[in-house]
């Protein structure tokens, strides 16, 4: 009988999970979809943009990284404004401001302009990522949050699969009003962030207590699972911002994400171009079917590592992991010339950066609350953002000074093994009987 009510309590659970799930996650990846193609699309663009704009491979660098400096600058300002003003209302502020400066940059005449706007794209998304991932810790426990940031986060090679054959496809066969194909790709690209600004603001709910598409019943069970999350973990520490910014534990995990940034992206802007190297016969739409591969292969990666991650309820050893793959195959893809075995190796390390994401952005939340979290997820990501200028902008000094993006890749290489050692020794208590507790205790409605 006991096994009957059991079994009828976790179906009721279960359903109530889903419920959420099926609510939030399809939005909030599409969002970031959105995000990802207006952020990556300059490395496809850079295959017409950089002739017509006479861009040396250190300008490009220079390009592809200066978004990072002025995310970096607001990022953590646009989170404290997040929690004054609300998720819906900031994240829909956010799309806005970001979608009329991608569509803005169709229509620069200079690297100069180019330089000013990719820095306002920058300061316009801030906030956006770590606003998000507080977001789904107002909805979801402890025990789901990292297979939930991998639906979520899923949606960056996802971003690169559905990116890689559109963007190139619209530079090779739109040319209206004699515009160039990688300015029409910059426009009808950027302008889905001004209609998801608009749909955000009418269809997110802050949270479960405003939840008109709840039950009362469902929200009493989900607010109480949350509080019983919050309670099992009584030494999480509640810090101010000035705090949060100096703490030890926040800033290690800041230059971990700092160094893995430098190789994630790096790799992420300069691979249409280090693939259309393989062959100079490939057009720009086969650059891009190509490109398709390794993401498509790091979106399945991703998921199953961050299940993984969850069962177990590990999130160190599933975030050093990745790291330590990641390297071995970016130190294959730079030093073996054969085209297909390098694609291959380039495949397997962006699958070990991708699968090393959802764990890791689990980690602030075993040692802070929620409300901290909230600045201290800002704080990483924009600290470790900044790998997102110092990356593609040594690949491409590299790549102007040798002529070759193999002496690049291996010293991405080299700073992910320095990012897997720091996450292999760090130091923070998972507390896994607190957290049983809090996934076993309450009834479900």
């Amino acid at each position: 009988m006991q096994d009957s009510i059991d079994q009828n309590e976790a179906a009721k659970e279960s359903a109530i999970v889903r419920k959420i799930t099926w609510r939030i996650i399809p939005f909030v990846f599409i969002l970031y979809i959105i995000s990802y193609l207006d952020r990556a699309n300059i490395g496809y663009a850079a295959l017409q943009m950089n002739k017509e704009l006479a861009l040396s491979s250190e300008a490009f660098g220079f390009v592809s990284g200066i978004f990072f400096i002025g995310y970096f600058l607001f990022e953590v300002p646009s989170n404290v404004m997040l929690n004054k003003f609300g998720a819906r209302r900031w994240i829909a502020r956010i799309l806005l401001t970001w979608g009329a400066v991608a569509v803005a940059s169709a229509f620069v005449q200079s690297a100069n302009q180019l330089y000013v706007l990719r820095f306002l794209l920058g300061v316009a998304e801030a906030g956006f990522f770590p606003g998000i991932i507080v977001y789904l810790t107002y909805w979801f426990r402890a025990k789901e949050l990292a297979t939930t940031v991998a639906l979520f986060t899923a949606a960056i090679p996802v971003s690169y699969i559905v990116g890689a054959p559109l963007s190139t496809w619209i530079m090779d066969n739109v040319h209206w009003l004699q515009w160039s194909g990688w300015r029409w790709m910059l426009l009808l690209e950027g302008a889905p962030a001004v209609v998801g600004g608009i749909l955000c603001y009418f269809y997110l709910t802050d949270r479960p207590s405003d939840a008109k598409w709840l039950t009362e019943a469902e929200k009493t069970w989900l607010s109480g699972q949350l509080e019983r999350d919050r309670q099992a973990r009584p030494n999480a520490a509640h810090l101010g911002t000035l705090q949060v910014m100096r703490n030890p534990r926040v800033l290690y995990l800041s230059f971990i994400y700092f160094v893995y940034q430098c190789g994630s992206l790096g790799v992420g802007y300069w691979m249409p171009q280090i693939i259309k190297g393989f062959s100079a016969n490939l057009t720009h739409t086969q650059v891009g079917l190509i490109a398709m591969l390794p993401y498509l292969f790091a979106t399945i990666v991703m998921i199953f590592w961050s299940r993984s991650s969850d069962r177990r309820n590990e999130r160190r050893l599933h975030s050093a992991i990745p790291l330590a793959v990641a390297a071995i195959a970016l130190l294959g893809a730079g030093l073996l010339p054969d085209p297909y075995i390098a694609i291959s190796l380039i495949s397997m390390s962006l699958a070990g950066l991708y699968a090393f994401k959802s764990p890791f952005w689990a980690l602030p939340t075993l040692f802070l609350t929620r409300s901290t979290a909230a600045v201290s997820i800002a704080v990483i990501n924009s600290i470790g953002n900044l790998g997102g200028f110092v990356g593609p902008f040594a690949i491409g000094y590299i790549k102007g000074q040798s002529h070759s993006a193999t002496t690049g890749l291996i010293f991405l290489a080299a700073l992910l093994v320095v990012s897997f050692l720091m996450t292999l020794f760090i130091r923070i208590a998972e507390d896994r009987p607190a957290q049983k507790v809090a996934t076993t205790s309450g009834q479900t409605p």
